[in-house]
Order: C-alpha cells, then sequence, then structure tokens
C-alpha cells in the first residue's frame, strides 16, 4: 500500500497533515487528518481566577480572540447568575460584527479565496494574496486591507485591543461608548456593506460565474448529507451572538433545539488514538464512525451550518443573498466549497448588523453592567466565525476555576474535516495519478471551513506520545522512533 502525505497542510490557522493511503491499484483506500499540537488550556485554565478567563483564553487563538473572550465571559455571567444590561450586550454583539467582518475578510482573499480567483491548478506560489493582488488588481488590495483593518478598529474601540480584546466581563463590559466613537463606528461598518457587497460581486464573477467551479461545488467528491447547527434568534434566523443552538437534519428538518445550558444532553466527544483533538457528535443518534447521513452523528458547524441550520438573515440585503444561494443549490446546501459563499453572506450580514446596532439609541448608555452574584456552574456559547464554540466553566465558593471544557469550531467540524479529506481523495485520485493541483484539491476539501487547529486540540493519551522521524539528505525517511 502507497502511502502520500500533505505536510505541512497550508492555508489555514495551526497545524495538520494528511495521509492518504492508495492501494495496489492506485485508488484511494482511505485518508486521515492528523493533528499533531497540543495546546491543552483546559487543563492550565484550573486553579485560575474565574475573572481571569475572558483575557486568557483569548490567548488560545490570535484568529478569533473575540469569540473566546465573549463564550467566555457569557459562561461566567452564568456561573454568577447575572444578567448583563441591554446596552451591554449590544455592545458585545457590535463588536463581534467587527470581528466577523476581519476574519470572513480574511479567510475568502488570503486562505480560501486564492483557489477560485489565481485556480485551484495554479502554482503553489501563485496561490495566496499576492496572486490574489495580481489577478484582481492593487485596488482591489487596497480595499482589502482597508477593510480588515475597519473590523479590527471597530473591535479596538470597543475592546480595548483588536486581537486579545479586555473589555467583556461578568455582568457586563468596562467601558461605554462615546458618541464619538459611535459615529466612527458606524462610518466604518457602512463602508464594510459596500466592500461585502463589493466581494460578493468578485465571487459571483468569479466563481458562480465560472461553470468548472460551479461543478466543483456542486460535485459528489466535495458533496456530504449531514446534520447542521447554529445558533439562532427567536425566529430562527441566524445570530451570531445568542439565542438557541438549533439542529436540522440532512433533509433540513429541524431536529433538535435548545439552550447552550443544555447541550451536555446533545453532544458527546469521541477520542482516537491518532490525533490531539475530538470527535464531537449528536448523542441522540450516536458515534457511528466516519460516516454521515441521517444515522450518523456527524453534523457541521461554521457558515454553511448556521445558513443551514437557519430559516434566514436577520437583515435584508443578507437575506436576499441567502435566497439566492439556496435558489441556485437548493436547501440544505451540502456541498462543502459552499462554506466560502455562505461565509460571504455573513460577511455582509455582520457589516449590516453593525450599522443597526452603532444606529442603536442605546448603544452609547452607560448602564453596560450588573453586580455578580454567587459563584458556580457556567455555559457560554457564541458563534465564532468558525462555528459553535461552547466555553463551561465550574467555580468553587471562592470563585477559582474548578473544571473547564471547552468544544471549539474546529472541534465540532473535525469528523466532517476528516471525511470531506476522504471523500475528495477518493474522487480526484485514481490510478495512483497524482499532481500538486490534486493534492491542492485535496486540501480545498478541508481550507472550505476556515479550520483553526491550535484552538482544536484539548485531548492526550496518557503520557504524551512523541514520534521521531529521520530523513537522509534527499529527504527520504530512513527510520521512524516512537515513545
Amino acid at each position: 500500500m502507497k502511502e502520500i502525505v500533505i505536510d505541512p497542510i497550508t492555508r489555514l490557522e495551526g497545524h495538520g497533515n494528511v495521509s492518504i493511503f492508495l492501494n495496489d491499484k492506485g485508488e484511494v483506500e482511505n485518508a486521515y487528518l492528523k493533528i499533531p499540537e497540543l495546546r491543552g488550556f483546559e487543563k492550565f485554565c484550573i486553579g485560575r481566577r474565574a475573572e481571569l478567563m475572558p483575557q486568557l483564553t483569548t490567548r488560545i487563538c490570535g484568529v478569533c480572540p473575540v469569540a473566546h473572550h465573549f463564550a467566555s465571559v457569557k459562561a461566567l455571567d452564568a456561573a454568577f447568575n447575572v444578567e448583563p444590561p441591554s446596552a451591554a450586550k449590544k455592545l458585545r454583539e457590535l463588536m463581534n460584527c467587527g470581528y466577523y467582518i476581519y476574519d470572513h475578510t480574511l479567510h475568502f482573499y488570503y486562505l480560501g479565496g486564492p483557489d477560485f480567483i489565481v485556480g485551484p491548478d495554479a502554482p503553489a506560489e501563485k496561490r495566496n494574496i499576492l496572486g490574489v493582488i495580481e489577478k484582481a488588481g492593487l485596488d482591489v488590495a487596497k480595499e482589502v486591507i482597508k477593510h480588515r483593518a475597519y473590523g479590527q478598529k471597530i473591535t479596538a474601540i470597543i475592546g480595548g485591543k483588536a486581537t486579545h480584546p479586555v473589555c467583556a466581563i461578568p455582568g457586563g463590559i468596562s467601558k461605554a461608548l462615546s458618541e464619538e466613537n459611535r459615529q466612527e463606528i458606524e462610518t466604518l461598518a457602512k463602508s464594510s456593506v459596500e466592500f461585502a457587497k463589493f466581494t460578493l460581486k468578485i465571487f459571483h464573477d468569479l466563481v458562480l460565474g465560472n461553470s468548472k467551479y460551479l461543478d466543483l461545488i456542486k460535485s459528489d467528491a466535495y458533496t456530504m448529507n449531514t446534520y447542521y447547527m447554529g445558533t439562532v434568534d427567536a425566529k430562527n434566523k441566524v445570530n451570531f451572538y445568542d439565542g438557541k443552538v438549533r439542529v436540522v437534519d440532512p433533509s433540513g428538518k429541524e431536529f433538535l433545539k435548545f439552550e447552550p445550558k443544555d447541550y451536555l444532553k446533545h453532544v458527546g466527544e469521541h477520542v482516537e488514538e491518532w490525533t490531539y483533538s475530538k470527535f464531537p457528535y449528536l448523542k441522540k443518534i450516536g458515534w457511528k464512525g466516519f460516516a454521515y447521513g441521517p444515522d450518523s452523528g456527524v453534523y457541521r458547524v461554521g457558515p454553511l451550518g448556521r445558513l443551514n441550520a437557519s430559516d434566514g438573515m436577520a437583515t435584508p440585503l443578507a437575506q436576499a443573498e441567502y435566497e439566492v444561494m439556496y435558489k441556485t443549490l437548493g436547501k440544505p446546501v451540502h456541498g462543502t466549497l459552499a462554506f466560502h459563499w455562505a461565509r460571504l453572506i455573513e460577511l455582509l450580514y455582520a457589516a449590516e448588523r453593525a450599522v443597526e446596532l452603532a444606529k442603536d439609541p442605546e448603544i452609547t448608555s452607560t448602564n453596560i453592567r450588573n453586580k455578580p452574584g454567587t459563584p458556580g456552574e457556567g455555559i457560554g456559547i457564541v458563534e465564532a466565525a468558525r462555528g459553535t464554540l461552547i466555553h463551561h466553566y465550574t467555580l468553587d465558593k471562592d470563585a477559582m476555576v474548578k473544571d473547564v471544557n471547552m468544544i471549539v469550531a474546529t472541534t465540532n467540524n473535525y469528523p466532517a474535516i476528516c471525511m470531506s479529506i476522504r471523500d475528495a481523495a477518493k474522487g480526484l485520485i485514481h490510478g495512483g495519478k497524482v499532481d500538486q493541483g490534486i493534492l491542492n484539491k485535496v486540501e480545498m476539501a478541508f481550507r472550505a471551513y476556515d479550520p483553526c487547529f491550535g484552538c482544536a486540540t484539548h485531548f492526550a493519551v496518557g503520557q504524551m506520545p512523541l514520534t521521531v522521524e529521520v530523513f537522509d539528505s534527499n529527504k527520504q525517511r530512513i527510520q521512524t522512533l516512537q515513545r
């Protein structure tokens, strides 16, 4: 049996490698996505003061610190039995919109987009932001850089820092928004709406307007009929910050809808020896291995998961584009590469929602914190850019952290990502014929999820495993040593 290794995999957050195994006929038997890094945040958070958690957990990831900041503080709100004032929740949501603006822009133009804008078979040195600039033009690049900065500016104004915010505290937020800053955020958000519309036009022109790309999105190699999960408001519209968690089955029918505090009733976690990341599944169905369909407990989160699990978007322009996507691809959409389209719909929604919140009369209120109560146990859920994010804390009587569980978006998606890579490899590799373009298309199967593997690694088997591989001057592996 022949092994093909993609190491390292590229254009993602964190580290990973893919092993593809071919049989004697050159057909793919199986493929594995291995996560070789262990962060272990759940363990070294234990024994910390509870109020440190919203700052400490932002260091899990420099790409999605805002999501961890708010999932953490929402867990503390629940643990201290305190409901933040309305203005504080709106400020948190507004800052979260800024994070979505810069994060979704980053993924489309820097990480996932080059596969479409430059082309999946283009030379590796072209499949990056520089290749995008060369293809789309310098003026486009300027708009990309500017609006990523706009999203970070919104985050910095409210959060104190663009990357590792410090504003959220149990029961509210630490600083009110001035009228001057409110006006600035409104201006940045309005410009971001235009930028999102512009980006969607690029997607329509270069991706949907290309029949080969549309066929790729619809192809069996990138299609999986799974369950989908996302947070929705009272009208089942997508909400990034608050609401109930809704799960729909592969036909699009509502399967579950639950409060964040009840996640353990519905979500289990399976482990395998060959990776440091866990495999969540729906308890009502159970872990059935790496399979999909109505009899498998595997589900997907993130942009496509949220849109599939919802009945629409809560802002008009995003809703219009939502309707176009489902008219084009049907609902639910099972094509993995459609994550990119869903992500751009969310970019538009985040910008529109930021404008709404910036114009809300209550957004400059100084009533931004309520007093925390007695410490206990709390669960906080927000929608990170990559999907549903869960923080679960147990505090002792002195408000010290006794126990922590986190299920991050990439962990939720990990079973589906593994299957997506396997199916892409099986659909693309035949007769042992492999080139860099084909291997990049295999990588496109995970890249659509915008995974963040540094966040996702919370499990280790016994003592820390160690593998040492020795290569000769011709890059041939000559020895492997394992503990």
